[in-house]
């Protein structure tokens, strides 16, 4: 029996995502086979599986909560890997599951503003046109800004994506004011009459003073023609930072007032369990994760998919 049209797409993102996460599924699942094969459960043994899930930046929460699901009733028993990675699996989903929540758009308010925040390097332009794509497919009319003028490539790259997408892009000359662009590309969206408009920022975190007060400012602006507005501030996260993830959420949060998380590269590292110590953290909305470069590689969150592909288990 061939699979109906619509389970194609979940298939081939669970073998992208399953892929995407090997780094991280490998340097778990390796460990844990090597640890438990050699002797009978015990504390030491505990301590080892929670080093090796620290290791992959799940956090020390979340560490020593699946370390003491392990020892439950297992002491001085043998343990297989597979015990191990059936827990982990399980108690990351009980983490992320409440996190894993769609991107609503509001369709209320129109145009829905998304401005997108995060460092130069997280991948954020690429994002942005990823989810032109998505909302355009969905047929919604999208309009881009690019508000990072401070990078000329930032700029280009906006409208390399707008060009693609067959979207209007609302761009400056470098070193323009991004919350005077900011305002004019919520006035042009509301004029063409735009569903989505999506808005993209600098990122220098060299100098965290001037980057809150430009994002300040251009959340101030945009308030102006939309007293709603942003409707939501998505902050994208490169999977391979590791623990600097958290303090970007940290200062990301503060100046922006982030509402939801994408996190991208997850594919480029072994430490993508610093997703779940974000979730057991910030409690923030996850909405996407990517795990690769083409368009269909960035996809909604799902917590037991995540799960499962990091612990190395097979799809349910």
């Amino acid at each position: 029996m061939t699979n109906a049209p619509e389970d194609q797409p979940k298939q081939s993102w669970w073998r992208r995502l399953s892929a995407g996460l090997k780094r991280t599924s490998s340097s778990i699942g390796g460990a844990v086979a090597a640890l438990v094969t050699k002797r009978k459960l015990d504390r030491a043994m505990l301590d080892d599986i929670e080093d090796v899930l620290l290791r992959a930046d799940l956090g020390t929460e979340v560490a020593a909560r699946i370390a003491e699901a392990v020892g439950k009733g297992r002491y001085d028993k043998d343990v297989s890997a597979d015990d191990v990675t059936s827990i982990v699996a399980a108690e990351v989903e009980k983490v992320l599951a409440p996190v894993a929540q769609p991107l609503v758009i509001d369709a209320t308010h129109k145009p829905f503003v998304l401005l997108v925040v995060g460092v130069n390097g997280s991948g954020k332009t690429t994002t942005i046109g990823k989810l032109a794509a998505k909302f355009t497919a969905e047929g919604r009319k999208v309009m881009l800004a690019a508000g990072d003028t401070f990078r000329a490539a930032a700029i280009e790259q906006l409208k390399v994506w707008g060009d693609r997408n067959k979207v209007p892009v609302i761009a400056k000359a470098q070193g323009s004011d991004a919350a005077s662009l900011a305002f004019e590309a919520v006035e042009a969206a509301k004029a063409q009459g735009a569903d989505v408009l999506l808005i993209d920022t600098a990122g220098r975190l060299q100098n965290k003073t001037e980057l809150m007060v430009e994002l300040e400012k251009v959340r101030r602006v945009i308030g102006k023609v939309d007293a709603t507005a942003p409707h939501a501030v998505l902050l994208v996260l490169d999977a391979t930072v590791g623990q600097n993830a958290l303090s970007q959420v940290e200062v990301f949060g503060k100046t922006a007032g982030v509402t939801g998380l994408v996190m991208t590269k997850l594919d480029g590292t072994a430490r993508g369990g610093i997703l779940v110590a974000l979730s057991e953290k910030y409690k923030l909305p996850v909405h996407f994760i990517g795990v690769g470069e083409g368009i269909d590689d960035l996809a909604p969150f799902t917590a037991a998919d995540f799960a499962r592909a990091i612990a190395g288990r097979e799809a349910s």
